[in-house]
């Protein structure tokens, strides 16, 4: 009797922990339902993103061999929901004697997936979400009994612990933060570097039109679509921004300038989020070109810093504190801009910030990683 095993749509990983005993009799379910969709009016760039990115990886698994239960936003008969589809799936396939799933990057998921056990009518395991380089358990242990989470404290043990940047139990070049050298202001004659942009293929231009149709009422603009939705794409991409930008990405990652959307940002969170990219090594890519001496040591630590540190720290905090994250997270400041032009200064007073989920279905954006 084979399992049922569902992939959500930023688990596009081969090695996921749902995926790593897959047997032959198994069947692997994907989903696009509205209820994820749509729970918040997604930009419509994240849904197209993540509907070809889902879509490309279904094939990927075919590829290698599995049984792929795909069901599509407009396919009839969809449920909407997540366990709508992983109760009609058992439905159709009764040989499946149970549900084996990753647990979400969403505490909203999780106490939902949580229920399942007492509504569907096999057994269903949860396992660890293993693709990030801190395990929650980990993180809980070291913010137990301390009185400030203080994020470069908690970057500190990482690198401790992984050994990136580190020259036996010292950190490489003698200090742990570079921070105060990647604060420059950019030249007016200085113009930031081409950037891999690629077209989108037939699958996904297909996803833009179904997007632009269905979600019509969603903010934002699909075009230009510049992401790519493949592993292979993303690799490119991870290596373009190694190879080409993380030489420049310290001195000018703080920089903005008129017209300039990309910068020397790495253009990588949405295929770290979505699992296109293992976040350790894309690590050790980057601190393997300071070593070679083809990018210098503040450029890689601030980067390295952006995945081990922020964003770690990032998901921790949240797992730690849900469900009270949200309102404790909002607060009213002004916020103060540094221009390449001159010093930072107040541009908006009273702005409502609040801290949006780490993971699940990422926005492409600009970030720094």
């Amino acid at each position: 009797m084979g399992i049922l095993r569902l992939v959500l749509g930023d688990q596009l990983s081969p090695s996921l922990s749902s995926l790593r005993d897959i047997g032959p009799d198994d069947v692997v379910l994907m989903a696009e339902v509205a209820e994820e969709a749509t729970y918040v009016r997604h930009h419509k760039k994240k849904i197209a993103f993540l509907f070809a990115a889902m879509r490309h990886f279904a094939a990927e698994l075919k590829a290698a061999g599995h049984t792929v239960r795909y069901v599509r936003l407009d396919e009839a008969g969809n449920q909407g929901s997540l366990r709508g589809e992983v109760a009609r799936a058992l439905e159709a396939l009764p040989a499946l004697s149970g549900v084996v799933v990753t647990k979400p990057g969403e505490w909203r998921l999780m106490q939902d997936m949580e229920a399942w056990r007492d509504l569907l009518p096999v057994p269903v395991e949860l396992r660890d979400d293993d693709r990030f380089i801190v395990p929650l358990a980990d993180f809980f242990a070291w913010a137990k009994g301390r009185k400030q989470f203080r994020m470069e404290f908690f970057y500190r043990e990482v690198r401790r612990n992984t050994g990136l940047l580190m020259d036996g139990d010292e950190p490489a070049g003698g200090q742990w933060n570079f921070d105060h050298d990647n604060r420059k202001r950019l030249p007016k004659s200085m113009v930031p570097p081409p950037r891999f942009l690629p077209e989108p293929d037939a699958l996904t231009l297909e996803v833009i039109e179904f997007v632009r149709t269905r979600f019509a009422d969603h903010f934002g603009d699909l075009e230009p679509f510049v992401f790519a939705t493949t592993r292979a794409g993303a690799e490119a991409a991870r290596d373009h921004f190694i190879g080409e930008i993380l030489p420049g990405f310290g001195d000018w990652q703080d920089a903005m300038a008129k017209g300039e959307p990309w910068m020397w940002h790495s253009l990588l969170s949405m295929y770290l989020n979505c699992g296109l990219l293992d976040p350790l090594d894309v690590c050790r890519r980057a601190e393997a070109e300071w070593r070679a001496g083809r990018a210098p040591l503040n450029a890689v630590e601030g980067f390295i810093r952006q995945i081990i540190g922020w964003r770690e720290y990032v998901r921790g905090i949240y797992w730690l504190k849900m469900p009270d994250t949200p309102r404790r997270m909002r607060w009213k400041r002004t916020v103060r801009c540094r221009t390449s032009s001159g010093p930072a200064r107040p541009i908006c007073a009273a702005w409502p910030m609040r801290l949006a989920r780490p993971s699940g279905m990422p926005m492409p954006t600009i970030s720094s990683a």
